[in-house]
């Protein structure tokens, strides 16, 4: 396994800590504390534009199959179906002009020696010292308010977008954390060609009050939440053509061909997280007729809600999902107790790959194409976030050392397969990778020093699909990303950096809505326990209330974002 995977590994398994909030961390922030002077709050639509740094693609790399244009100005990720065999340079200069600078990232793994090879390799290529000081991930959420409540924040520092709340980034934005839109905004940002290749709507989460703040990290330019995985070897032993399901009856017609509970296999697991697809609710609001309509209110959620409680009572559901256990959903996939699954975008890789073969030989994850609940109409898939974790820079620094650091930034984010990508995710070669036909193989000094990812928190090029050990994969995959962007929508509020305040935070977590909802789709409790729970929301629980405030601060002066 490549430490490219492993990265991914570590930043997925930070996504699965901080749960359901990590599906939409832009809408997650609440209000609050900090500087009487400072809102921590909204952009104008007017700021948002004026602070946004160009769009520059860059051409220093070749992908082996390019983007497609999906909805609005986003793009499919490239894929690449192996590892460039001759690194090219796409920084001219070393960046660093001699500086020294400390920085704090999360890690979930095995903190690295600080004074290792690679750390010194990273200095010497930089032109600057930069101190890597990794933080426990598990723990990154309440260690770092420590820092900022003695205002001690490093020079440079990753906050994931997730714990905007945890963190109150809009209130440290200006007081402890640097202004860049000077630096950025527009076309200045062509100072740094590799950050001017991060997606537009990716920055757009950096800005707080209409002024630039955040370095986005680990960015896509089609980031889709998740998809309907089926087991291709198993259907191709069977003779199922997965393409001949087109609707939510065919769904279910093939839940009762693959169930069978005296050999211990269902069709399904929880498929609750991406069944807006099939039926076209919105991810939070929808807009009809200029107002806001929240997506407990749309006639597609009550009708998908109907459907997955008719699920749960089929029988073709494994009885572990039903139960509530997601933390085994990919091991029953794997050993094929489970024959159709729900997961993020990022499970269909060379890791899962790996893993899955190591269960069954004859193991191949594939993807139903989109389909919609009555066969007939267009799917409807919402962009996710275009990027959830940012790096930022502290307001204590001066100009010059605010540009050097930028200009490290741009190192760091330099394209998939440069020279300058190869040192910041394997190290050096012969010393902490071999490179094969294949792309790097780390060494026991790359597992253990470069394998940890630190640098990669604070800059990274746009997103790739790469698969070196498994290439059809990667042209799998790229496939049905091509399909589904024909399908593919910007949500309301879609990248906008919005602080809902603390007196609607409940009602904005609609939390005993959302535990009604997961007991209607296991099948525990009826529909219309769902509607008594949104009759509370509504009313006492502040569901009115809040939408009223997201229809009159947000939507009527700011816009939609779409």
């Amino acid at each position: 396994m490549s430490i490219e995977l492993n990265r991914r590994s570590f930043v997925n398994g930070a996504v699965a800590v901080a749960g359901a909030a990590a599906v939409s961390p832009l809408l997650a922030a609440c209000g609050g504390g900090g500087s009487s002077k400072r809102k921590g709050g909204t952009n104008t639509k007017k700021g948002t534009a004026s602070a946004l740094p160009s769009y520059v693609p860059s051409n220093a790399v070749r992908a082996d199959i390019a983007s497609t244009s999906g909805a609005g100005s986003s793009l499919t990720d490239p894929g690449f179906l192996k590892y460039p065999a001759s690194p090219v340079k796409s920084v001219a200069a070393v960046p660093g002009a001699g500086g020294h600078y400390t920085a704090v990232t999360p890690l979930w793994g095995t903190i690295p020696d600080p004074g290792n090879s690679f750390y010194d390799a990273m200095n010497k290529a930089l032109g600057a010292t930069l101190t890597m000081k990794p933080a426990n991930g598990n723990t990154y959420n309440t260690s770092i308010p420590t820092l900022t409540a003695a205002r001690k924040l490093p020079d440079w520092v990753q906050l994931p977008g997730w714990w905007n709340a945890n963190f109150n980034v809009g209130a440290l934005c200006g007081t402890q954390l640097a202004d860049l839109t000077p630096y950025l905004a527009g076309d200045k940002v062509k100072k740094y060609p590799n950050l001017a290749a991060q997606p537009t709507g990716a920055w757009t989460a950096g800005i707080w009050e209409d002024k630039l703040y955040g370095i986005p990290t680990f960015a896509s330019g089609f980031a889709l939440p998740g998809q309907y995985y089926y087991r291709g070897d198993i259907f191709e032993s069977q003779g199922i053509n997965a393409d001949d399901v087109k609707s939510c009856d065919d769904f279910l017609a093939l839940g009762k061909e693959l169930t069978s509970a005296k050999s211990n296999v269902w069709a399904f697991d929880d498929m609750w997280a991406y069944i807006f697809q099939m039926f076209g609710f919105s991810q939070k609001f929808t807009v009809t007729g200029g107002k806001l309509v929240h997506k407990y209110e749309q006639p597609e959620f009550i009708e998908a809600l109907n459907w997955c409680y008719k699920l749960a009572k089929s029988g073709y559901v494994h009885p572990d999902a039903l139960a509530g256990n997601n933390n085994d959903a990919k091991t029953r996939f794997y050993a094929g107790k489970v024959l159709i699954t729900a997961d993020g975008q990022g499970a269909w890789n060379e890791a899962d790959a790996q893993a899955g073969l190591a269960a069954d030989k004859a193991y191949r994850r594939a993807s139903f194409k989109p389909f919609s609940a009555d066969g007939s109409s267009a799917p409807k898939l919402f962009l996710n976030a275009s990027a959830g974790m940012y790096s930022y820079l502290n307001i204590k620094l001066k100009p010059a050392q605010i540009e050097e650091c930028l200009r490290i930034a741009d190192y760091l984010a330099a394209p998939y397969g440069s020279a300058e990508y190869t040192l910041v995710n394997y190290g050096v070669e012969g010393v902490d990778y071999t490179m094969g036909a294949n792309g790097p193989t780390p060494t026991k000094s790359g597992i253990a020093n470069v394998q940890a990812q630190t640098y990669p928190f604070l800059a990274t090029p746009v997103n790739v699909i790469s698969n070196p050990d498994f290439p059809q994969l990667t042209k799998d995959r790229c496939a049905w990303n091509s399909a589904a962007a024909a399908y593919a929508y910007k949500p309301v509020f879609w990248n906008m950096n919005i602080t809902v305040p603390k007196r609607y935070a409940t009602a904005d977590a609609g939390q005993a809505v959302e535990d009604t909802i997961k007991d209607v789709y296991h099948g525990i409790k009826p529909v219309s326990s769902f509607q008594d729970a949104l009759s509370t929301w509504k009313g006492s629980g502040g569901g009115d209330a809040l939408v009223q405030w997201y229809q009159t601060a947000v939507m009527d002066k700011l816009g939609t974002g779409q």
